[in-house]
């Protein structure tokens, strides 16, 4: 009898979940390492906004970025905050984010976004058929809401033009048109852009049901177990250094989030990334039922209904992977709330604990998927930026694809893992 391919993926956050999901799903013998404990562990996803978003067609690097953080650069309350240090990755990380950074590299890679996150969506409703609804999944659109007349046209003649000459519905609502769609909330803006295609989901569940899913279907998982280094022979890696002990498999993929550079690093390889620390506030019981999610544009907050629970998240810090939770940075959130929703209070979130998470940010803010050619049994599957949620099921067909000896349906060229090597 044939024995079966071996893959060991490392990383169980919502990538490896997923991609451990198509790699049995082909047959293969799975492994998830994670070096945190359980299935319930925490990782960047699950505090997140939830979105499944087609609309995200613009990857972080684009224009006008790098000249916007470099003025928030200095304000810790501002979306987009890089803490000033002296770190060599950082400051070559930024030189090649200001490369990227042009409208020329964003008409490039807005089609591929576009093709990765249509399929994904489509893979969600697959799941969420299979699973019975367990996860939340709802087909309730977004909206990108707007304080100012300036930034709405703004928004209407960059991202809602762009996303309508791509195929993905953009509708452009003044103020009494996006309250006409019932969003249960008070809002002081002079509009919206709705994206209807848009979807969102509660991450823990979905995370919890498909972990049971891989149980199922027989995957096998090893918690508390940290991969240090790896032995490599020929090429090829014979096998992950870990806590427990040397794991040997025929195929790896790399679905560890913002530690992955630092994972590949003894392999000379280069992948450059830097953890985009982003945080939380969920209301338990809120006062106000928000029927459909949106983003608070010029604050970058995202507002997420949650069964029962009301989810607000945002800002992208650049500070490392230093724990350090920054009131400052939280407190931004909670004025981003008052200014579009003067409904909310200070005291509606009295109490409440934030969460954090690491996201894992590409220079070009496009994910690195694919094999890498000085280690032929070695897949990226990572650096998905603000979109981790978004693109977990599309990323793990596609592994499922290369692994599988498989034609990818989406051109990867612009993911290669090796493109800064």
């Amino acid at each position: 009898m044939r024995r079966s391919k071996t893959v060991l993926v490392c990383g169980g956050g919502i990538t490896g979940l997923c991609t451990a999901y198509y790699l049995a799903r082909e047959g293969l013998a799975v492994t998830v390492v994670e070096r945190q404990a359980g299935p319930g562990h925490d990782h960047c996803a699950l505090g997140s906004a939830g979105y499944v978003s087609p609309s995200h067609v613009i990857p972080l690097a684009a224009p006008g970025m790098v000249w916007k953080g470099l003025k928030w650069m200095m304000d810790s309350r501002s979306p987009f905050y890089i803490r000033p240090r002296l770190d060599t990755d950082l400051m070559r990380w930024g030189w090649l984010f200001w490369r990227a950074s042009t409208r020329r590299r964003v008409l490039r890679a807005a089609p591929v976004l576009r093709d990765l996150c249509l399929q994904s969506r489509s893979l969600y409703e697959e799941l969420d058929d299979l699973t019975g609804d367990r996860s939340e999944f709802r087909k309730d659109g977004l909206l990108n809401v707007c304080r100012t007349q300036q930034s709405l046209d703004d928004e209407a003649g960059g991202l809602a033009r762009l996303a309508n000459e791509l195929g993905v519905e953009a509708q452009v609502l003044d103020a009494t048109q996006t309250a006409a769609l019932g969003l249960g909330v008070k809002l002081a803006i002079a509009g919206s852009v709705y994206f209807p295609i848009d979807a969102h989901l509660t991450p823990a569940r979905f995370c919890a049901v498909l972990a049971d899913l891989l149980l199922e279907m027989g995957v096998q998982f090893r918690w508390n177990t940290e991969i240090f280094g790896w032995n490599v022979a020929g090429g090829r890696i014979a096998a992950a250094q870990t806590t427990a002990g040397d794991l040997i498999a025929d195929e790896f993929v790399l679905t560890s989030g913002s530690w992955a550079g630092g994972m590949v690093s003894g392999l000379g390889l280069r992948l450059p990334m830097q953890a985009g620390k982003g945080y939380s506030l969920t209301l338990p019981n809120p006062r106000f039922r928000v029927t459909k999610p949106f983003i608070l544009k010029e604050r970058r907050v995202a507002v997420t209904p949650m069964g029962d629970t009301l989810r607000f998240g945002g800002t992208m810090e650049i500070a490392g992977h230093d724990g350090h939770v920054r009131p400052e940075r939280v407190g931004q959130i909670i004025a981003g709330v008052q200014a579009y929703m003067p409904e909310f209070t200070a005291a509606d979130f009295t109490g409440l604990k934030p969460w954090y998470g690491y996201r894992p940010v590409s220079p070009d803010g496009m994910p690195y998927l694919g094999r890498f050619r000085r280690c032929a049994n070695l897949t990226a599957a990572c650096g998905h930026a603000m979109l981790g949620v978004t693109l977990a099921p599309i990323t793990g067909r596609l592994v499922a694809d290369l692994l599988s000896g498989r034609k990818p349906s989406v051109d990867l060229t612009l993911l290669d893992p090796d493109r800064y090597a």
